[in-house]
């Protein structure tokens, strides 16, 4: 426990049985810290103007709800969970999905990784850059540029579309 005293100028401590003395000397030597005041708070009287609240609100507005109205969303929610119920329990093959189904989360991951590490080359984002511009100026010019080639890639995706979809092969 420690005890000051005032006796004088300088002021004794007794830490522990041992005196230590500081003197003015002392406590012109060590810095202190002159903060500024706080800042002062102005608050006015003067109401704020009340264009600017009712223009930002003006959008936020609250319209009534009859049960009607709730229902019909539930409605629509329930409709949606039997639908797919319904093509659930059409599915004769569960395993499948859920094999696809990881299998899709696999290749999303492995994705992530893949372009993570690409990312972390020095140079090789900048580099796969300028593919993406190179590639994209030659669709541009190959495909889009003329009327000819727009009616190529319009066919082309057609094509595809029927492929994919199996009509019309």
């Amino acid at each position: 426990m420690a005890a000051f005293a005032a006796s004088s100028p300088a002021a004794t401590a007794v830490l522990g049985g041992a005196r230590l003395s500081s003197s003015r000397s002392a406590d012109l030597r060590t810095p202190v810290l002159h903060l500024p005041p706080p800042p002062r708070r102005h608050f006015s009287t003067h109401p704020l103007p009340l264009s600017c609240d009712v223009a930002r609100f003006s959008s936020l507005r609250v319209k009534a709800s009859s049960s009607s109205e709730e229902s019909s969303g539930s409605v629509q929610t329930d409709e949606l969970l039997a639908d797919l119920k319904e093509k659930w329990d059409s599915i004769e093959n569960k395993s499948t999905v859920f094999l696809y189904g990881g299998g899709a989360l696999l290749a999303v991951w492995l994705s992530a990784v893949v372009i993570g590490a690409v990312n972390s080359v020095p140079l090789l984002p900048k580099i796969m850059e300028l593919v993406g511009l190179g590639y994209t100026g030659w669709f541009v010019y190959r495909y889009l540029l003329y009327k000819d080639s727009r009616k190529e890639l319009a066919t082309d995706i057609e094509a595809l579309k029927k492929k994919i979809a199996g009509t019309g092969e």
